[in-house]
């Protein structure tokens, strides 16, 4: 497969649509923490080099390219949606409402939002479209499924810290063999997504 390009914004830009956001999440399968979604600008005359999708980068690629990404991009922002909106409004619909918060936090607001996907978020502050697998078609969404994935992990570290036993820095809240010896002798802890297997009473998910 190849790598993501710019192709898609320069046809906006060429089109005088712009600035042009590339949205994407991490942290939709998760026991704990929240999901978070990154909107990523990029600047058309200084691009990263070695965009991909999150997924397919090593973690030392994705540290690299996040600080790349940060120096060149025109802006960036991070949403997120806490575990206890998350049980409260459905994994889906929280992701929706970190990526609003996502594109309204950027410094300049955005004319279009690429999402990676195939459901776009309702009430985005400007037009926008889905696109399945985007983060490994799309340099913008590349850019931003490096971001999402790098503050996510970081945070989940941030908060292995606060709750040891769990080994947050480890999966990043990920159902591993680990974390659910931790739950089944620990119980939850304030950030763990109730409304997420193991916890339901009736075994369910959101």
């Amino acid at each position: 497969m190849g790598k993501p390009d710019f192709r898609m914004e320069r046809g906006l830009i060429r089109r005088g649509v712009f600035p042009v956001a590339g949205v994407d999440e991490a942290g939709r399968g998760p026991l704990a923490g929240p999901v978070a979604a990154a909107a990523v600008i990029l600047d058309p005359k200084s691009l990263p080099r070695g965009l991909d999708d999150s997924k397919r980068l090593t973690r030392e690629a994705r540290e690299a390219l996040y600080d790349d990404i940060l120096a060149r991009a025109l802006a960036v922002a991070v949403g997120f949606a806490s575990a206890a909106e998350i049980d409260r409004v459905n994994i889906r619909q929280a992701t929706f409402l970190a990526m609003r918060r996502a594109l309204e936090a950027l410094a300049a607001p955005p004319r279009h939002a690429l999402v990676d996907g195939n459901d776009l978020a309702p009430r985005l502050p400007c037009p926008g479209e889905a696109i399945v697998r985007g983060d490994g078609l799309i340099a913008s969404i590349a850019a931003a499924s490096i971001v999402a994935k790098v503050t996510r992990d970081r945070l989940m570290s941030r908060l292995c810290a606060h709750y040891p036993v769990y080994g947050f820095s480890r999966h990043a809240g990920y159902p591993t063999v680990e974390h659910l010896a931790a739950i089944g002798a620990h119980g939850p802890c304030p950030y763990h997504r109730l409304s997420f297997r193991p916890f339901r009473p009736d075994g369910g998910a959101t």
